[in-house]
């Protein structure tokens, strides 16, 4: 984690030391909702092992909107900063383990020390960012670029999720994400 954070913004590392003291360790099985629709998130997560996704149901069908896995952070972020209650679904797809911290620790850290508050706003700024180039790419892309870009950004995780799950977050039916899986050379 120490190393994650200080790739984002540099902070003395007495600072990061004491604001990484208070992350608990937390263990989850798979296949569980850790936040649902309703719910607030209450802690931040970063992601040690395993992957989650995020998701919407609609008419009982999933529409993934991302996915988690290390080193990163995970929860619901929206619900996290604004402490209301969440749209979506929050779900581990393997075994997972965190450190997590609490919305009020971690606001007490934020006060007490400038660099983790800009260090928070350096990590909320990238998450903006690459929300925006998925909204993008979700907008302007046809369904073999969309497939391609993730190809090039993400081709782990072709091993590691479901291809139903990655359709869905690609916003491609199965049968032309198998099209272009078995067509397209990553």
């Amino acid at each position: 984690m120490k190393e994650y954070l200080s790739k984002l913004h540099p902070v003395n590392s007495e600072i990061l030391e004491q604001y990484i003291s208070r992350w608990t360790e937390y263990h989850v099985p798979k296949k569980t909702v850790m936040t649902a629709p309703g719910e607030t998130e209450r802690y931040i997560y970063f992601v040690l092992d395993g992957i989650q996704k995020s998701y919407y149901l609609n008419d009982d069908k999933e529409h993934i909107i991302a996915f988690t896995y290390s080193p990163s952070f995970s929860g619901i972020p929206e619900s996290f900063l604004s402490q209301t209650p969440s749209k979506y679904y929050l779900e581990t797809l393997t075994d997972s383990t965190f450190l997590r911290l609490s919305f009020e620790k971690h606001q007490k850290l934020m006060e007490e020390y400038r660099p983790i508050e800009t260090l928070f706003r350096k990590a909320a700024e990238l998450f903006l960012v690459g929300m925006v180039e998925r909204h993008y790419e979700l907008m302007a892309f046809n369904i073999e670029d969309r497939f391609r870009a993730f190809a090039q950004r993400s081709p782990h995780l072709f091993n590691l999720v479901s291809h139903k799950d990655l359709a869905s977050y690609l916003r491609i039916d199965s049968s032309n994400f198998s099209k272009l899986y078995n067509t397209i050379k990553f």
